[in-house]
């Protein structure tokens, strides 16, 4: 479940159209429409792409890739934008529940800077009436692991909702915390969440230092006391993965980076698909590596079929 997003992908000249816009490099900013329109027109002279996304349906996109059946909770509008993400989850075989606003399909305006990292302006549109009213146990059913992004922790309600259904029916919970800023914000909620819910954390170092107060390996003790198996992700140098006495330290995979955008996305894609193939923790954590390095070595969170095929050829030999 997440945010039905329409992506708009910028690589920037320079970090001064981040200042100009009073955006932190590497956070994810909530704009009003206004505020939209504003960064779209004072990017308009540079190249960009378009494409469906939102982190939870990124996560989604690598699940249905590598061959698992999955589907998708969020709201879009009655829209071209809406529709093309509609289309967009059918044509990867993932099941839409989408439901429908008068307002506008939402978007994300991904500033990809110089050195790979990746700002987001987003305009959450339609997306954020995603109400808890429409949050029914039916949606659960027929499920085995609900993940959420930590972009819709906001709306604490919602949230809560949904947690107490998907346990209610028996399935474990991933959440992915998403951006520093956002749990710097819900700080006491997501803790909350964490003891009483959630089974899998994932978190970048950043996040994890907003959730603990301390640097990785420390946050991960922390992390793992709350829930199942706590993951925290490090870069360059990796990420440390931890469930009960036992740890793990899994490195990267060598890429040329031209985008780090979905590299966290796909991450949790690839440890998903092996916690739900029932490979061990450190088997998880390099998958998810895979399919971190492959996605930053394109623009975008989403990669051709091409390379696709060489991921499952790649998982089916090993």
């Amino acid at each position: 479940m997440g945010n039905a997003l329409v992506d708009i992908l910028v690589r920037l000249e320079s970090d001064q159209t981040l200042k100009q816009f009073a955006l932190p490099k590497g956070s994810m900013q909530l704009v009003d429409g206004e505020r939209s329109r504003k960064i779209l027109a004072g990017i308009a002279h540079l190249n960009t792409a378009i494409a469906s996304g939102g982190s939870a349906a990124n996560t989604i996109h690598g699940l249905a890739k590598l061959g698992i059946d999955t589907g998708f909770i969020g709201t879009i509008g009655r829209d071209r934008w809406g529709d093309l993400f509609r289309n967009d989850m059918e044509s990867h075989h993932i099941e839409p529940i989408l439901f429908t606003s008068q307002s506008e399909t939402g978007r994300a305006i991904s500033l990809i800077s110089l050195d790979s990292e990746r700002t987001f302006a987003t305009y959450l549109g339609a997306a954020v009436e995603l109400a808890p009213d429409r949050i029914t146990e039916e949606l659960f059913q027929g499920f085995t692991m609900f993940y959420m992004e930590g972009y819709l922790v906001q709306n604490h309600d919602l949230v809560r909702k949904a947690f107490q259904l998907a346990k209610q029916e028996k399935l474990h919970i991933a959440l992915d915390m998403a951006s520093y800023n956002v749990v710097e914000e819900n700080l006491d909620f997501l803790k909350e969440m964490a003891q009483e819910y959630v089974d899998i954390i994932f978190a970048n170092e950043e996040e994890a230092r907003s959730f603990t107060g301390k640097p990785p390996e420390e946050a991960l003790i922390d992390m793992a006391g709350m829930c199942e198996i706590a993951v925290v992700k490090t870069g360059r140098t990796g990420s440390f993965i931890k469930r009960g006495s036992e740890v793990h330290k899994v490195g990267i995979v060598e890429v040329d980076s031209m985008d780090t955008t979905g590299a966290g996305d796909l991450y949790a894609s690839g440890f998903l698909y092996g916690l739900v193939n029932g490979f061990s923790l450190e088997r998880c954590g390099e998958i998810g590596a895979l399919l971190a390095g492959k996605v930053i070595e394109v623009i975008g969170a989403r990669m051709e079929d091409a390379q696709w095929e060489i991921i499952r050829n790649q998982l089916s030999w090993e």
